[in-house]
């Protein structure tokens, strides 16, 4: 914990109490915690087998998380197409995905403050986080999603009683129908909340506590708002100002080519958003145009002298076969990840001695009408 972590508006600079109750500045303008001073071995709660285990490191106390055993998810070591990588499987998460993480500590900390209705804006996974937590909390919850998110997904976040919202036209109509939302119900938003990051970084702690208390050479990503690639630079940062670590991992975003603004500007040295085509795409999860934190990305792949990969639509087809024929079934966001770290490796840009971790972010049961399509079988 901190006594001296408070909220700080990217853009501005202002800051806020961590004890308030908000999502965004004064300004409009997104928050985040500030730097921590991270924790060492000695501080796990070892009792607690979830991501509260790394309390520790959250900068303020929550007395009852709200918690369904969320984290300590398993790292396996397989072969990819001929090269050996670490899959860590995000999908044994009580809702199915790795967003489990930061809902739990947002909610949490909501939960605390004495919210009890909330609204979020997904494409399906952080829907269905907010919504089981919101349930497991006895909150009202409201979710926006595309008209054209996948049936399963809006069949899960309605079956933990959440009420849903479709809405037509692009992600960003959905975004704009939970901002204007957000004017009367609070807006518990897996992209905007501060805190979902801090829920977010225990993947980093994770992985470093899953290889002896080391940093690994490589992390690949399945990005599209970046959540991951920023709890995992928040985590490694905070690690290694502990002195736990030595050196920053690199951080690899796999994005759909049909969906990559982060790519996009990372392989022009842009600072921000650039002008870039988008189309439909299998990935869903990462069909994201306009990440909201888009300097603070960049800037973290940078830090690590880390890298950008954008995957055609046959390419995250073909590497999701591949990772089910391997026992693996992820849905196709995932399989950008590991589409991404089979050309990785063949371009040399990391190395067979390396350590490296491929995340799947979402289980394939999540996605089972693009299998029946892709097999054949209705």
């Amino acid at each position: 914990m901190s006594d001296q972590a408070c909220l700080i508006d990217e853009i501005g600079g202002q800051t806020y109490p961590l004890a308030g109750a908000r999502w965004c500045s004064d300004a409009g303008a997104s928050l985040r915690v500030t730097d921590l001073s991270g924790i060492t071995r000695d501080q796990i709660d070892r009792s607690e087998r979830s991501l509260w285990r790394y309390r520790a490191a959250f900068p303020i106390e929550i007395a009852k998380p709200v918690s369904l055993g969320e984290g300590c998810t398993p790292l396996v070591q397989r072969e990819f197409r001929g090269h050996d990588a670490r899959f860590k499987l995000e999908w044994f998460a009580p809702t199915g995905s790795f967003k489990d993480r930061g809902a739990s500590v947002m909610m949490s900390l909501l939960h605390q403050q004495g919210i009890n209705e909330v609204a979020e804006d997904s494409s399906g996974n952080g829907g269905a986080a907010v919504a089981g937590y919101g349930a497991a909390a006895g909150m009202k919850v409201h979710i926006l999603a595309p008209q054209g998110t996948s049936p399963a997904k809006i069949a899960q976040i309605s079956a933990y009683g959440a009420e849903v919202h479709l809405i037509p036209g692009p992600r960003e109509a959905t975004e704009a129908a939970a901002l204007e939302m957000a004017k009367t119900v609070f807006y518990a938003s897996h992209n905007w909340h501060p805190f979902f990051l801090q829920g977010t970084k225990t993947l980093g702690y994770e992985l470093w506590e899953d290889l002896g208390f080391r940093a690994p050479d490589n992390i690949i990503i399945p990005t599209g708002a970046g959540s991951n690639v920023l709890g995992c630079d928040l985590a490694f940062r905070e690690l290694l100002a502990a002195g736990e670590i030595d050196r920053l991992p690199r951080l690899f975003v796999a994005q759909p080519a049909n969906c990559a603004p982060i790519d996009a500007a990372f392989r022009v040295g842009a600072v921000d958003h650039v002008e870039t085509g988008f189309a439909p795409t299998i990935a869903e999860g990462t069909a994201i145009k306009r990440p909201l934190r888009m300097r603070w990305l960049l800037e973290a792949l940078r830090r690590c002298d880390g890298g950008t990969v954008a995957i055609e639509e046959d390419g995250i087809r073909a590497a999701a076969r591949d990772l089910a024929r391997g026992g693996l079934f992820a849905e196709p966001t995932s399989a950008t990840a590991a589409a991404a770290f089979d050309r990785l490796r063949r371009e040399g840009r990391i190395g067979a001695n390396e350590t490296t971790i491929v995340v799947l972010t979402g289980g394939g049961l999540k996605t089972t009408g693009f299998y029946q399509a892709e097999l054949g079988l209705g």
